[in-house]
């Protein structure tokens, strides 16, 4: 803080304007660059004043403010030195005469006349030997007072602009796009532990310091950042913005696949197997909440997946859904067989009830992987497995209602996919459902309405409906008919259709009519 009065009152001394500019002092000991939107938020308030006070010059401000910085990590190195920084006006002149011999021509359509001008100084000032000028967005220019060995010891960039003419006074960097990052990955070079200044930084900011550090040729910092990616975790968005940034570093020999490791296996195991084995594991689970919780959470993960899977891994997938459906059908028929057997209803409740609650189980396994294989437009050849289990129809009737409605369930969403064109089974396979199933899904219907939350009768009446409406008109007249004298009796306990019957009687009765007035309409004509 001495120094600091010591460094305005010599400014104060010379006449010179100080802009009220917040400048971050670091635990560290040096000043960090202000970033371009305070510099430019602070000239915009400036002129403002200036404006409003005729155009007089503002008086010169007794001292800066001060504020910790979050960027840098809170050990103190003792050796280090405080950097003094100014902020110069913008009528101050630019650069000492030595300095301005090196710099190019300023000319309005490449750099504005009025700049905003930062100085920042690393390590002991009375030793510096060179001067870093950076030109960034806006007219803000950064002019960093640096040591040549330093600088050429940590980075490959200014060895190489060192090295090219001796001796060398200044290093100008135009365009520069992120000069507070930019100020800091120099000051990262005067560091002895770069990755320990890390700590408690955000992954943005390490990602833009790992982007200059590239630039820059900072080896040290690139390894420091690698190593803060791979132990820190990445959240939301940083995922993909971490594997991008890493990617581009891999042509270099700088260690990347620590951090790639995260979203990249070396294991030989094929993923089908671990696929396999996570379906497997969610079938077989006897806990309600848990299964019914990943069996919503695999659908959705594979709902996403399904726009990005290759031809050959979305095959590979069916096959494992479909091995899965077929132990679960044969695991099903099994199941109805043993509870329809004459000998099971002299059972006790004990031994019936474990039975009861497979066969619930099966079905609604089934009833799962038809809503993942319909999602994915491949429910196609469950369709015909389905229409081909007349056994299992056969014994739906004689089990309670309450074990076996999950399997009028699974009926119902293949009425559903075909209503929405989720599927294009044959016509064959669709006579087949209706002759097969339609039956015991009226028979289960009215538990279905009020036993079955997840039940959406309009949605279910409409598939139904569709699903009729595909086949020749002597089949829909076969089963609609059939359907009438059940509604009749039952009335709300049977799917309502009046939607399709409504169609089919228009297309039975009034489009033979209007087809025959065409005709003669035609012929008169002729």
């Amino acid at each position: 803080m001495a120094e600091l009065k010591a460094a305005t009152a010599s400014l104060d001394a010379r006449t010179t304007k100080i802009r009220n500019v917040p400048i971050a002092v670091t635990p560290e000991g040096f000043w960090c660059c202000p970033s371009q939107a305070v510099l430019q938020k602070t000239a915009k308030n400036q002129n403002q004043q200036a404006k409003t006070k005729g155009g007089a010059s503002p008086p010169a401000s007794k001292a800066s403010s001060i504020q910790r910085a979050p960027t840098i990590s809170s050990e103190r190195r003792t050796h280090s030195t405080p950097i003094r920084s100014k902020i110069n006006s913008e009528e101050q002149r630019c650069l000492s005469g030595e300095n301005a011999a090196t710099n190019p021509p300023k000319t309005v359509n490449e750099r504005p006349q009025k700049q905003h001008k930062v100085s920042v100084g690393f390590g002991q000032l009375e030793m510096s030997d060179l001067k870093v000028v950076l030109y960034g967005k806006d007219g803000v220019v950064v002019k960093m007072s640096v040591h040549k060995n330093t600088l050429a010891e940590n980075s490959t960039f200014f060895a190489d602009r060192l090295s090219r003419q001796s001796p060398v006074s200044s290093v100008e960097v135009t365009d520069c796009d992120d000069v507070d990052i930019y100020v800091e990955t120099v000051g990262l070079m005067y560091c002895s532990d770069v990755k320990q200044r890390l700590i408690k930084q955000t992954v943005p900011r390490v990602l833009r310091i790992l982007k200059v550090a590239e630039l820059l040729g900072f080896r040290a910092c690139i390894i420091s950042c690698l190593d803060y990616l791979e132990a820190v975790p990445w959240v939301g968005e940083e995922e993909e913005n971490v594997i991008s940034s890493v990617r581009n570093l891999q042509s270099e020999n700088y260690g990347v696949s620590p951090v790639l490791k995260r979203v990249a296996s070396d294991l030989t195991t094929p993923p089908n197997d671990t696929f396999s084995h996570i379906i497997e594991l969610v079938l077989r689970s006897n806990e309600d909440r848990g299964r019914r919780e990943m069996k919503s959470l695999v659908q959705k993960l594979l709902k996403e997946n399904s726009t990005t899977c290759t031809s050959g891994s979305s095959d590979l997938c069916a096959e494992t859904l479909y091995k899965s459906c077929r132990n679960c059908l044969e695991s099903l028929l099994t199941l109805f067989q043993q509870a329809t057997d004459s000998d099971f209803a002299e059972l006790s409740l004990n031994i019936k009830e474990p039975v009861f609650r497979q066969i619930a189980l099966e079905a609604d396994n089934l009833l799962w992987l038809a809503e993942i294989l319909a999602d994915r437009n491949a429910a196609d050849d469950f369709a015909v497995m389905w229409s081909s289990q007349r056994d299992l129809a056969g014994l739906h009737s004689k089990l309670p209602v309450k074990s076996r409605h999950l399997v009028s369930c699974v009926t119902a969403r293949l009425f559903v996919a075909i209503g929405k064109g989720e599927m294009l089974p044959s016509k064959d396979t669709r006579r087949l459902l209706l002759d097969i199933w339609l039956q015991p899904l009226m028979d289960d219907y009215n538990w279905l309405q009020h036993g079955c939350r997840s039940f959406d009768r309009k949605v279910v009446e409409e598939g139904i409906g569709r699903t009729i409406l595909t086949l020749p008109l002597e089949d829909q007249q076969t089963i609609l008919l059939s359907w009438l004298g059940k509604f009749l009796k039952v009335g709300d306990s049977c799917p309502n259709l009046q939607k399709a019957f409504e169609v089919w009687w228009r297309r039975t009765f009034i489009r033979p009519c209007v087809e025959q007035q065409g005709n003669r309409s035609q012929s008169g004509r002729s």
